[in-house]
C-alpha cells in the first residue's frame, strides 16, 4: 500500500469539509455544463446564430470558431493539456477568446497579476508565456477552425490559477461554473440581457464576470448600452475587495474573494451555496466556490482548518 502522508491527507480532508455547505457536498449540486469547455460548445449547439458581443459583432459560432482556431494554435506553440499557461492583457475580446481556447486544449490558464515571471515559474511545471503583444486575431487565422479535444477535463480539475493576492490560488471549472451560476441566481440575469463589465484580465472575477457569466446567461456583451454593468465604478452593481467592511456595504456592492472563486456575498447576502462569519480578526468560509486550495502547501496547512477556510486579517 502506498504511503500517504498524515499531515497532506488532513489538509485535504479540511479542503474537503470547507468546499461542503450543510449536507450538500462539492459538485452535487447540478449545473447544465461537465467542464468550462462545454459551457461555450453548448450554447453553440442551441443558439449558434445569436449575437454574444456587439462590438466586435461576434455571434456564439464565430466565438467558438476562434476558440477552436486557438486550440490548434495553442498546440502548435507547444502546450499541451494540463499545462500552465499565462494570460497576457489582449484587447478585448482576444484575452477572453485565449482562456476558452485554453480550456478547449484541456489547459489551465494562469493569471499572473503583475509579478514578475521568476517567482511563477518557480512555483508553476514549465509555463507558457504568451507575450502582451501577441495579437491572437494574426497568429489563429491560417489554424482550422475544426479542433478534436484530445483531453477532457471534469468538473474537479484545475482550470484557473490566479496570482492576484501574490499567492497562487487554483480553482476548479466547478469553482467557475458554479460561482458564475450563483452571481446570475443572485441578480437575476435573463437571457439577451445587454451586460458590461469594465475589468482588465488580472483578476479570478474577471473570468467569472466578464468571461464566464454573460455567456453562461445568455447575454450580449455591450460597452455603449448595456441594460446591466458591473463594474469596479460607477456601474449598477460594484465590484469590492474590502469584505472586512461588508457590514457597510450596499445592497448594489458585490464583495468579491478570489478565495472564494470571485463572488462571496451581493451586499452582505452570501451568493447560492457559500457561507461565511466574519469577525475583526478573520472571515471563515464555507462553501461550493471554496477553491481547490493555494499553491503553497504551508498555506494550506494553516488556513483550511477542520470548521472551514479561514482569511485572517
Amino acid at each position: 500500500m502506498d504511503h500517504v502522508d498524515p499531515k497532506l491527507f488532513k489538509v485535504n480532508k479540511n479542503i474537503y469539509n470547507a468546499q461542503c455547505i450543510g449536507n450538500v457536498e462539492p459538485i452535487e449540486f447540478m449545473i447544465p455544463y461537465p467542464s468550462m469547455r462545454s459551457l461555450i460548445e453548448g450554447q453553440n449547439i442551441k443558439y449558434s446564430k445569436q449575437t454574444i458581443i456587439d462590438e466586435p459583432h461576434l455571434t456564439n459560432l464565430d466565438f467558438y470558431n476562434y476558440i477552436q482556431r486557438t486550440a490548434n494554435w495553442l498546440e502548435s506553440i507547444g502546450a499541451k493539456p494540463k499545462h500552465p499557461i499565462i494570460i497576457p492583457t489582449l484587447e478585448y475580446p482576444q484575452t477572453e477568446i485565449l482562456l476558452y481556447g485554453i480550456w478547449q486544449l484541456g489547459a489551465v490558464a494562469v493569471i499572473n497579476a503583475n509579478l514578475d515571471h521568476e517567482k511563477i515559474e518557480n512555483q508553476l511545471n514549465e509555463p507558457i508565456f504568451i507575450s502582451d503583444k501577441t495579437s491572437l486575431f494574426n497568429e489563429i487565422k491560417n489554424f482550422s477552425e475544426k479542433y478534436n479535444p484530445k483531453y477532457k477535463p471534469n468538473l474537479s480539475e484545475e482550470a484557473l490559477i490566479t496570482f492576484e493576492t501574490g499567492n497562487g490560488i487554483k480553482l476548479s471549472h466547478y469553482n467557475l461554473l458554479v460561482n458564475a451560476n450563483s452571481i446570475q441566481k443572485a441578480l437575476d440575469i435573463k437571457s439577451r440581457t445587454k451586460i458590461y463589465c469594465n475589468l482588465e484580465p488580472d483578476s479570478s472575477a474577471w473570468a467569472v464576470f466578464k468571461a464566464i457569466l454573460p455567456i453562461y446567461s445568455g447575454c450580449i456583451f455591450d460597452k455603449e448600452n448595456p441594460d446591466l454593468s458591473i463594474n469596479t465604478h460607477d456601474g449598477d452593481y460594484l465590484l469590492r475587495y474590502d469584505f472586512q467592511n461588508l457590514k457597510k456595504f450596499s445592497k448594489n456592492d458585490i464583495a468579491i474573494c478570489p478565495e472564494n472563486t470571485a463572488a462571496i456575498s451581493i451586499g452582505s447576502n452570501p451568493i447560492h451555496l457559500t457561507d461565511f462569519y466574519l469577525t475583526k480578526n478573520d472571515l471563515q468560509i464555507k462553501g461550493h466556490s471554496v477553491m481547490m486550495g493555494y499553491l503553497n502547501h504551508e498555506l494550506n496547512n494553516s488556513s483550511f482548518k477542520k470548521d472551514g477556510f479561514f482569511i485572517y486579517f
